[in-house]
């Protein structure tokens, strides 16, 4: 179980408003407790946080507002001592224009990094070199009038592009790896992978024609040459191969994309790539029984013999899982993620069901949002810092925080949740311990089975355990299906609580909006 944790709004340990690396080893033991295997953390490196951390200035330090390398290694060993690992974000397909490097490549056309970023000369009419255009809206090309030309940035203007045609600043790119390694990291989630490297000659992608005004400017086109090069496998059985040789570590790739090419970043079991290309599936889906059986199946389905699957269900970048389907649905969307065959990754405050929280216009801090108003894209709302109790700023800091608060913060917070046996974390908790109790759970096979409308069920099986998992995804009852010639041996897990489902007769229906997790026996 991974627990993704955005450092600026986890925990404030100096009084500035924002999260770092001390607040995270003061909140350790809670990790601990709840129940998790790794953390990974958003970036930390020196920056000028115009992308807020993907922006990298060093790939090798600690931005001050976050601490120093020395409070990084202390937190480093406070996580080993605790046994949990801790993951880093590498940010491979770009840096800061305030990095070194950047700022002798724009120096001149001669200069020895010139090449070490994308430029190229203006089109013809004078224009950008071609039609691409920029995640967070506009040309993804920046002129620069000292030089003359051009530069690419697949972001923000201030994150130009890494050229990894370029093998000097591949290689420097790999020592950074090294330098983490050596360091003790247990390995790194590596940001939007599939962008690394472009097409040869960069040439025009093509138009969208499913494109209307309400979808964001960049899906305008198809990144048919921007992004998934073939050439960016070679680059990531590259990383697997470094990781390899330090043992016991693990890559996860940032990859969006259809079933098929996105089973391709497993590699071949002769050139392994990533362990673990990320699958946001479950937030991207609709979220109804139907569909989401589908989708289950043909993800399953794409993955080659050797891969392990993984699930995301929320992350800095998307809307909370509460705030999208709901607080009664979100108890269940937490049954679904740790009972799935595969690695979870949750996001912070997930498991204490924050739900929407409303940013202001003169409180709005994202890029994106600021660039493309009214498309309902931010991300601040996923980024507001944790409540962990209702003392003054909910105990997150001891000042105004860079970014507001849930507003039900005084009743929605760890510490009321903690005492809480029905609680939504209560429940984490539950499921992760029985993950680590079932190795049906764990490492089981899976299988999808027969179910009543509204509901998703399936199997997990393991050394002649059989567990099955029935969610009630409608607001009404529903006929809980067992598998022919079996029954309930017992109720290990409900999402409602306990005092409503211990004594329910073990072949009851399903509740409105309840997940079940059953131990099923075969009838004699």
């Amino acid at each position: 179980m991974i627990y993704q944790i955005y450092p600026r709004s986890f925990q404030d340990s100096d009084a500035d408003g924002v999260g770092d690396l001390a607040g995270i080893e003061l909140r350790l033991d809670y990790l601990a407790g709840l129940g998790i295997d790794a953390i990974w953390l958003s970036p930390i490196y020196p920056s000028p946080m115009a992308d807020f951390g993907y922006d990298v200035a060093d790939f090798c330090g600690i931005d001050a507002m976050f601490g120093d390398l020395a409070g990084f290694d202390r937190l480093l060993a406070a996580v080993h001592n605790r046994g949990l690992r801790l993951l880093l974000d590498f940010v491979p397909n770009h840096s800061s224009d305030q990095h070194p490097w950047f700022v002798e490549s724009r120096g001149s056309r001669d200069n020895p990094k010139r090449d070490w970023y994308i430029w190229r000369d203006p089109a013809p009419d004078g224009g950008p070199p071609n039609n691409w255009i920029s995640d967070f809206g506009g040309s993804s090309w920046e002129w620069d009038e000292t030089t003359g030309q051009y530069y690419l940035h697949a972001f923000l203007a201030s994150q130009p592009d890494l050229n990894w045609r370029k093998p000097e600043l591949r290689e420097a790119m790999v020592t950074v790896l090294r330098f983490w390694l050596d360091r003790g990291v247990d390995g790194f989630r590596i940001d939007v992978l599939w962008h690394i490297i472009k097409a040869e000659g960069l040439p025009d992608n093509p138009i969208n024609t499913h494109w209307t005004p309400d979808c964001t400017q960049r899906d305008r086109l198809v990144q048919v040459y921007s992004t998934d090069q073939p050439e960016a496998h070679a680059i990531s059985a590259e990383f697997r191969a470094l990781a390899d040789r330090y043992g016991d570590r693990v890559l996860i790739g940032e990859i969006c994309l259809p079933n098929d090419r996105h089973a391709r970043w497993y590699g071949t079991p002769d050139r392994l790539q990533v362990h673990l290309p990320f699958n946001f599936q479950l937030i991207e889906n609709a979220w109804d029984a139907a569909s989401l059986r589908r989708m289950i199946a043909a993800y399953e389905a794409s993955l080659p013999a050797f891969g392990w699957p993984n699930w995301v269900i929320g992350s800095h970048d998307a809307p909370r899982i509460a705030a999208r389907i709901g607080e009664t649905q979100a108890r269940v969307a937490a049954m679904l993620l740790l009972t799935l065959r595969g690695t979870p990754t949750m996001y912070q405050g997930d498991e204490i069901g924050i739900g929407e929280v409303k940013i202001s216009p003169d409180r709005v801090r994202d890029p994106q949002d600021l660039r493309q108003p009214g498309l309902g894209i931010g991300r601040d709302r996923s980024r507001t810092p944790i409540p962990w109790n209702a003392s003054a700023y909910a105990g997150f800091s001891t000042v105004e925080p860079w970014l507001p608060l849930n507003e039900d913060w005084r009743e929605r917070n760890f510490e009321i949740q903690d005492r809480d046996s029905n609680s939504l974390l209560s429940l984490y908790r539950s499921l992760l311990a029985l993950r680590r109790s079932h190795d049906a759970l764990a490492i089981g096979d899976f299988k999808l089975v027969d179910a009543a409308e509204d509901v998703l069920a399936y199997q997990r099986r393991h050394a002649g355990e059989c567990l099955l998992i029935a969610l009630n995804l409608s607001d009404a009852m529903r006929t809980l299906m067992l598998p022919t010639d079996t029954c309930v041996e017992e109720v290990l897990a409900s999402t409602l609580p306990p005092s409503t489902w211990a004594l329910r007769p073990l072949d009851a229906a399903l509740a409105p909006n309840e997940g079940l997790l059953l131990r099923l026996k075969e009838k004699h």
